[in-house]
């Protein structure tokens, strides 16, 4: 598994709890000591135990050595980052190009090399063209197949996926990714078998119809906000139909993390390029980027229109709850518009404060929500953590300046929040 990120390292400690033998590469010294030591680069919910499960039992391992581990290998996985390029928005391939022409000095046999990365279509060719050139003639397949994975459920959502994704038409690869994912098989989970540049595009096409059902419940909510209507019943009533279904269909401050914003940027560069544009997912990417400026001028205007001279406590820094990625998350968004209109603003977040501090070190960060809170004139939820859901609403009243709740996550019901004597406002409500 070239790459212990997030894909690489979850997924690496999935497949050896299946009874594979993996090894995890990754060229960041630190990075290796650390997870040899059971420290875990990233926050995700049972990875540690999974991890030190693997190890202690001998069939998970990590190095900074590529080709060692590379070489007897029956399948090698790339799983290394994909950024957005500066610029342009395409997704930069520099670390699955680079990995790729490592593993191309390293090969010593028949190998399938494996794109987990994210990655635009026709990425594949390229990788198997570099492999060709510099391998030589050992039989090599080149295999697409893209993750699924949640932050903060990933675990599960590798062990029970909906579906695996399998872009090859090489009968030796298909056995070999049968056997990979064999233990899934078995549980009947359904193994789609696509053409490779089909499953490039899958991943894309996914990210981007999820990205749009978040982007459309969001401009509902705020005409539900100018009507009189309840977003929330709006969303069961449209949800409950199962051509439609609920899921990310939860109003709230717009998207981000690690794939959504990334993977529309890119999917929308790869649709220039070919010169079919995608209108949808275009309108897509600009109404969730004003949406995250929206809600701070929605702070602003529960604040009486004027935040300067004010301190504003916030609740949740991750783009979601259970895990510790700051990437484009809302926060980001909210807090320099508070910060610009003059605000002073103070922070809690469970486990994203130390990746909020490089990117925000102009704010207060805080032990916990009460602490941030202490001398606040309004106290806003940016991220529904679950030690958020259940606040001493009467000892919030009586440690803030005065009683003002912005609930970017409908949280809580209205009814019980204005009974403690605050102003409250939420999300299409």
């Amino acid at each position: 598994m070239i790459g212990s990120g997030y894909v690489g390292l979850v997924s690496g400690a999935c497949f050896s709890d299946f009874g594979h033998e993996v090894i995890c590469v990754d060229k960041d010294e630190t990075k290796i000591a650390a997870l040899e030591a059971g420290r875990m680069p990233i926050f995700e919910p049972g990875l540690d135990t999974l991890v030190a499960t693997n190890v202690a039992a001998g069939r998970l391992r990590f190095t900074t050595d590529l080709q060692a581990a590379v070489r007897g290998a029956d399948a090698v996985f790339i799983a290394v980052g994909t950024p957005s390029r500066r610029g342009d928005g395409h997704a930069d391939l520099t670390y699955v190009f680079a990995a790729t022409r490592e593993i191309a000095e390293a090969i010593d046999g028949p190998v399938v090399v494996v794109t987990k990365s994210t990655v635009p279509v026709g990425t594949g060719d390229k990788v198997e063209e570099i492999l060709h050139e510099l391998a030589g003639d050992f039989p090599i397949a080149v295999v697409s197949n893209p993750e699924f994975l949640r932050e903060g459920a990933a675990i599960g959502d590798f062990k029970r996926p909906d579906r695996i994704v399998i872009g090859t038409e090489d009968e030796r690869a298909k056995g070999v990714m049968r056997e990979v994912y064999r233990p899934l098989y078995l549980n009947e989970s359904p193994i789609l078998f696509t053409g490779r540049r089909t499953s490039e595009l899958i991943k894309y096409a996914a990210n981007a119809f999820l990205a749009t059902k978040i982007t459309f419940i969001n401009e509902i909510a705020d005409l539900c906000e100018a009507v009189g209507a309840n977003v929330q019943d709006v969303s069961r009533g449209i949800g409950l139909d199962n051509r439609i279904g609920s899921k990310f269909l939860h109003a709230g401050p717009g998207y981000g993390g690690s794939c959504f914003p990334k993977d529309t940027l890119a999917l929308l560069k790869t649709a220039e390029d070919y010169e079919t544009p995608v209108r949808i997912v275009e309108a897509v990417v600009q109404v969730n980027d004003n949406r995250k400026r929206a809600m701070g001028r929605k702070v602003i205007k529960a604040l009486g229109g004027d935040a300067k001279g004010k301190t504003v406590a916030i609740l949740g820094l991750t783009f979601k709850p259970n895990t510790d990625d700051m990437r484009d998350a809302p926060s980001l968004a909210i807090v320099q518009s508070l910060l610009d209109a003059g605000a002073t603003v103070r922070a809690h977040d469970p486990e994203g404060m130390e990746s909020a501090k490089a990117m925000m070190p102009a704010i207060t960060y805080c032990r916990d929500a009460y602490e941030a809170a202490t001398g606040a004139d309004v106290v806003v939820i940016v991220t529904e953590w679950d030690t958020y859901r259940a606040l001493d609403i009467k000892r919030l009243g009586t440690i803030m300046a005065d009683k003002v709740m912005v609930d970017l996550r409908n949280v809580y019901p209205a009814v019980d929040v204005e009974k403690a004597g605050f102003a409250y406002s939420s999300i299409g409500r």
